[in-house]
């Protein structure tokens, strides 16, 4: 007698799977724009590589005679496949099947991602939509876990700090789904079909009054803007390939190192454009990011978090194929002052970059941290401690170059211990701008003048030029004075430097208490 009836019934389960929520389900989903979990994981992984976990878990209905009348599957679809012929983790919930709400077997799988990327140290990419448990349960009544049961959430954390976690919203994401969202290095919203919500229009209207859609709680205008996530995706496709963009410049894990991108542009390569890019008015703002893009290798700059602490600049990039951390001010938001929200962000970045052993870049143009009773309110200085002292303990290598200001206690955040330091002529540095320092040493000698915006104007030409970077190149203050057409053959010569080091930087990180 063989056991052909029983492999019959594993490869309907299987068929039954495949078919998620089924047609109306699916037609559904896809008449609201939005992609089925399955077809997400397709767009992410290399063809014919998803290898899935737990196809056969979920709630099955039989007969009297134990024959298999009906399954559900899991709402939560898990895996190992590959991006770029790189292996990893990947999982989402199934909104077809119960509106992504966790099933008993969707959230076991659901919380076994983590699991299996600290297991197998690769890559976790989640793809979210669906919330997270409701009043109504999931079932029939079930026992709540164990008083020593461990708390679900420490492989979250440990996943943090030992690989690297990409997360994307592509519909409506709420409660648990939403809590590891946020909990990755790097997460993307659709712009066009997702929402974030600690709650939904339903729940906050009943506890806080406020009518308000989905969207207007929780839309990308929304979290992009404040933090929540770090960029927006036009649409699905592009949330997917921004995630696959992000990976191709980590490592697997923090026991390895970044993989080496293209090494086509000359490390010589030396742009005209630099000489002139930074005004000799010091008023006058420039394109940072234009800067940047002269200098890394052609086409490499991945900007992270551009619509939020947008003073700061923060991306991935490479110098002669090594993946490099790259950090800026943008003087054309705030004159390119460190923020609350900038100094978040520049902290949490750096943090990134020590856990996986990435070199950082500073390109610095730091006026300081910003003033006014706004500022004083988001308490912009304990922000901005916490992010000068999270550079003073990082171990990564540094190079900072000093295109325009370095004012202020900001500024040390810029530059890491042991660092690599180049200066442009056109640097200025002090303890606070010019502007600034004019305006309290000498309000009563202005005043007191016959034309005050003239003799204002006198004094802060006359300090400008104390504020030269060529005292700083003679006390050996930085490393070298350099044409800005030299930075990229410096910075890469640096690269090349400091590689040899990084493999003995490798393994568990962590910082201090910090403010």
């Amino acid at each position: 007698m063989s056991w052909e009836a029983e492999t019959e019934e594993i490869r309907k389960r299987r068929e039954i799977a495949l078919q998620q929520g089924g047609e109306a389900a699916i037609a559904k989903q896809h008449g609201k724009g939005r992609l089925t979990v399955r077809e997400r994981i397709a767009l992410l992984l290399d063809e014919g590589s998803f290898d899935e976990i737990g196809m056969g878990a979920g709630g099955s209905e039989r007969g009297d005679n134990g024959e298999l009348i009906d399954f559900t599957p899991g709402n939560f679809v898990l895996g190992f496949g590959k991006v770029d012929g790189r292996r990893v983790i990947v999982g989402g919930e199934d909104f077809t099947i119960k509106g992504g709400s966790p099933s008993p077997a969707g959230l076991r799988k659901s919380v076994y991602t983590e699991d299996l990327a600290v297991q197998y140290k690769v890559p976790l990419v989640r793809l979210h939509e669906g919330a997270g448990g409701s009043v109504g349960g999931s079932g029939g009544p079930s026992l709540p876990g164990p008083v020593f049961a461990p708390s679900r959430f420490k492989s979250v954390a440990i996943a943090m700090a030992t690989v690297p976690v990409a997360t994307a919203a592509m519909g409506a994401v709420a409660g648990l789904p939403a809590g590891r969202l946020v909990s990755s290095h790097f997460s993307v919203m659709s712009k066009s079909t997702a929402q974030i919500l600690t709650a939904g229009p339903a729940v906050v209207e009943r506890a806080m009054g406020e009518k308000k859609t989905k969207d207007e709680l929780g839309g990308a205008q929304v979290h992009t803007k404040n933090g929540t996530v770090d960029n927006g995706g036009e649409d699905e496709p592009d949330a997917i390939a921004q995630i696959k963009t992000f990976l191709s410049y980590m490592p697997d894990n923090i026991w390895s190192l970044a993989p080496t991108g293209p090494q086509d542009d000359p490390v010589d390569r030396q742009e005209e454009k630099l000489i002139d890019i930074v005004p000799r008015e010091r008023r006058k703002a420039f394109d940072m990011r234009r800067t940047l893009k002269l200098i890394v290798d052609q086409d490499s700059f991945f900007e992270i978090g551009r619509g939020y602490g947008r003073s700061q600049i923060t991306g991935l990039a490479r110098l002669n194929g090594q993946t490099v951390g790259v950090w800026a001010n943008d003087g054309k938001f705030l004159a390119g002052s460190m923020t609350a929200d900038g100094a978040q962000k520049a902290r949490r970045f750096m943090e990134m970059c020590e856990t996986f052993s990435l070199p950082i870049v500073s390109f610095v143009d730091e006026p300081g941290f910003m003033i006014g009773s706004k500022a004083e309110q988001e308490a912009t200085i304990r922000h901005g401690a916490n992010a000068v002292l999270t550079a003073a303990l990082t171990s990564v290598p540094w190079a900072s170059v000093m295109v325009r200001r370095s004012f202020g206690v900001a500024q040390a955040a810029h530059y890491g211990p042991e660092g690599y330091v180049l200066a442009w002529p056109s640097a200025e540095s002090g303890p606070l701008p010019v502007e600034g320092g004019v305006a309290v040493a000498f309000h009563r000698e202005i005043a007191a003048a016959p034309d005050p915006e003239a003799k204002r104007k006198e004094l802060e030409d006359m300090l400008a030029a104390r504020q030269s970077p060529f005292p700083r190149g003679e006390a050996l203050s930085v490393h070298e004075l350099i044409d800005p057409r030299e930075t990229r053959p410096m910075l890469c010569r640096w690269i090349d430097r400091v590689q040899p080091l990084l493999p003995d930087l490798l393994g568990p990180t962590g910082f201090s208490v910090r403010p």
